[in-house]
C-alpha cells in the first residue's frame, strides 16, 4: 500500500504543476478549489494534498485560511530560480549561512507572535510532538525544518514566507562538515527541544519580543554546536 502511494506522488506533483505552468496562472493567481482540482486532474484527494504541499514547501504555491491557494513567486521560473539559489548556497559558509538566517528567522518569529491564527499554532505544536517522538536523526532534521517554516508561516505573510522558503533552498545547498552523532536518534534532553518549546509558548502568549529572543537563542545555540 505505501509503494502505491509513493509511485503516485511523483505523477501528482508533475500534473499540478503542469496544470499551473500550462494554465497561464501568474504570481498572486489563485487556484480554483482543491474539489475541482480533484476533478479535472483526476487526482485522490490524499494525492492531491500531498502535491499541493510539496509546491507549497518550494515556494511554488501559497495558502490562505479562508482565502484560496495562490500561485507564489517560485512558480514561473521554479527550475531557474532552484539553480541560482543552489549555486548561491554553494558559495556561501555555514558561518554566513547562520548569519543570515538570525537576520531573518527572529523578524519572523516576532510577527508570527503578532499574527498567528489558532491553525497555525496548532501546526507548530504538531512538528515539536513529531520531532520529540522521531526515531531517527533523519526524521528528527525533517521536523526541525517544519518547525522552522511553521513559524515563518505563523507570520501570515506570503512575501515573508516567500523569503524564507528562498533561504531554506539556498541552505540545503551549503557544505556542511559532518556532525559526529552518537546516538541513532536525539536524547530526550537535546537541547533544541526545550529550545523550540520557548519559541513556540512565546508565539502562543502573543509575545513578540520575547518570541523573537527565543529564536535568536535558538539559533545562537545551534551556531554554538555547530561552530565551537
Amino acid at each position: 500500500m505505501t509503494d502505491q502511494v509513493d509511485a503516485r506522488k511523483p505523477d501528482a506533483l508533475a500534473r499540478v504543476h503542469d496544470y499551473i505552468r500550462e494554465g497561464g496562472y501568474r504570481p498572486g493567481d489563485r487556484l480554483p478549489p482543491e474539489r475541482q482540482l480533484i476533478e479535472q486532474l483526476e487526482l485522490p484527494r490524499g494525492a492531491l494534498r500531498q502535491a499541493l504541499e510539496a509546491l507549497e514547501r518550494s515556494g511554488s504555491i501559497w495558502r490562505h485560511v479562508g482565502k484560496g491557494t495562490f500561485v507564489g513567486d517560485g512558480a514561473p521560473d521554479l527550475e531557474q530560480e532552484a539553480d541560482t539559489l543552489i549555486q548561491m548556497g554553494r558559495q556561501l559558509t555555514p558561518l554566513r549561512m547562520m548569519q543570515a538566517r538570525l537576520c531573518i528567522e527572529p523578524a519572523l518569529a516576532r510577527e508570527a507572535a503578532i499574527h498567528a491564527t489558532g491553525e497555525a499554532m496548532a501546526a507548530i505544536d504538531r512538528t515539536l510532538k513529531r520531532a520529540r517522538a522521531a526515531a531517527t536523526w533523519a526524521e528528527y532534521e525533517t521536523q526541525d525544518d517544519n518547525f522552522h517554516r511553521a513559524v515563518a508561516k505563523a507570520s501570515d505573510n506570503a512575501l515573508l514566507l516567500s523569503f524564507f522558503d528562498q533561504l531554506n533552498r539556498a541552505r540545503r545547498a551549503v557544505t556542511w562538515a559532518a556532525v559526529e552523532r552518537r546516538n541513532v536518534r536525539p536524547s530526550p534532553d537535546h537541547s533544541s527541544f526545550d529550545e523550540h518549546d520557548e519559541i513556540a509558548r512565546t508565539i502562543n502568549a502573543r509575545d513578540p519580543e520575547g518570541a523573537a529572543a527565543a529564536m535568536r537563542a535558538h539559533l545562537k545555540s545551534v551556531s554554538a554546536r555547530l561552530f565551537p
